[in-house]
């Protein structure tokens, strides 16, 4: 077993197609095959059904990939950590939450591009507990969360705090300089995330100390759907401000703060405490925390309140310059 097989087997399952797989590796099909057979020779059974729609991995396949894959990653960042002495380099996967891509993800690819060209950036979006997930299986090299549960396989530093807002269609009339209680927005139809998504956790907690009953018409796991069933005015729902800014801007969409204690979230940045951070990770991680005070400094980042100052931060021994790191 070596790694050209554990790539082929990844290649492979990727695409369902060793004839894709052999165009993306840049070898010819017969010597993919060969890796391929290799390997299920190695491993004692096969690892994909062959079939005219293509190649299927088999249960033991499907076991075998989640263990080569994190193999790789460990190699990746192995090499990430004996650095050239031109520079930072390696493979970072960072993972983001679904409501933080629209304002970070360019400011962050574009800053890392050019502060470190040779760091090759992969970002990875899910909620909390996938996210939480991932980092222990190694498949993110840090990530943001918002308030996970306390896990000894992770550090995690508050980075801010941000207020949780009812969002409507434009004739809702929701202000953002006039606040409103939960109980007025829960008269209504309600559309929120499914169970146990932080903001839903959130609004149940605060609804069962108030004594207030909800009237939930849909629930969902995707940001986008929930908006889109706002805007079929099907309901009325509760996002951070960040995850509808731009909506809020464009007139699609009007939205207002929840005055309640409590109905706030806390990102915190997450990185594993199970390995060693690679210099390329730390240098991604620097850029990021830059790039979220920025948004927070320069009112992007709407109602939110930077908290990593309060306390030592894990994660960088020096300040990033976006200025600097950012291109012309």
């Amino acid at each position: 077993m070596d790694i050209k097989q554990l790539r082929a087997l990844l290649t492979i399952a990727e695409t369902g197609s060793v004839t894709k797989a052999a165009t993306l590796l840049h070898i010819v099909q017969p010597a993919v095959s060969r890796q391929l057979a290799l390997l299920e020779e190695d491993v004692g059974t096969e690892l994909f059904s062959r079939g005219r729609y293509g190649m299927k991995l088999t249960e033991a396949g499907e076991i075998f990939v989640e263990y080569a894959r994190r193999a790789l990653a460990e190699l990746d960042r192995a090499r990430s950590e004996i650095q050239p002495a031109e520079g930072v380099s390696g493979v970072v996967t960072i993972g983001l939450l679904p409501s933080t891509c629209d304002l970070l993800a360019s400011e962050l690819v574009a800053a890392v591009a050019s502060a470190h060209p040779a760091v090759r950036l992969r970002l990875s979006m899910g909620y909390t507990g996938h996210l939480q997930n991932w980092l222990e299986l190694g498949e993110v090299d840090a990530a943001l969360l918002y308030d996970p549960k306390p896990s000894p396989t992770m550090r995690v530093q508050p980075l801010l705090e941000e207020k949780l807002w009812v969002v409507g269609r434009p004739e809702a009339g929701f202000r953002a300089d006039s606040p409103l209680p939960l109980k007025q927005v829960t008269d209504g139809p309600l559309i929120l995330p499914n169970s146990p998504h932080g903001i839903r956790s959130l609004v149940e907690q605060a609804c069962a100390a108030a004594g207030i009953d909800m009237s939930i018409v849909a629930e969902t796991n995707a940001m986008s759907v929930q908006k889109g069933l706002v805007l079929g005015g099907l309901g009325v729902t509760i996002l951070p401000s960040i995850a509808i800014v731009d909506d809020v801007a464009r007139g699609l969409l009007s939205a207002a703060p929840l005055s309640d204690e409590g109905l706030q979230r806390k990102i915190v940045l997450a990185l594993p405490n199970t390995r060693r951070v690679a210099a390329a990770v730390a240098c991604v991680v620097d850029i990021l925390v830059a790039v979220m005070n920025e948004a927070v400094r320069s009112g992007k980042w709407t109602t939110a309140r930077w908290l990593a100052n309060e306390s030592e931060p894990p994660y960088t021994k020096r300040s990033v310059n976006l200025d600097e790191a950012l291109p012309e």
